[in-house]
């Protein structure tokens, strides 16, 4: 039987449930077209599942990259569903 150690069930717990409540914060974030909001989340989400990029690469700085790369793809991506739905809107 494998040994269960309480306190990194316990942050994994604590971690998992965190991530949840940032992506779901993140998708309303999209829904409501807020660009700048969307892309803070996006950025907190990949922050908080640092551990994967930790894992594959054995590298901290990694992270960074990731959260960048995060806000801006989700900052760019709502800035062209906020264009789109703008120019559907005029008629375009």
């Amino acid at each position: 039987m494998p040994h269960l150690d309480p306190l990194l069930a316990l942050a994994v717990f604590v971690s998992t449930a965190a991530t949840d409540t940032v992506y779901v914060l993140f998708n309303a974030a999209i829904v409501a077209r807020k660009r700048v909001p969307a892309a803070n989340w996006s950025a907190g989400w990949y922050l908080l599942s640092a551990f994967a990029v930790i894992s594959y690469t054995q590298e901290w700085i990694y992270v960074a990259f990731a959260a960048i790369g995060s806000w801006v793809g989700a900052y760019l991506t709502v800035t062209w569903l906020h264009t789109r739905e703008t120019k559907a809107a005029e008629g375009a």
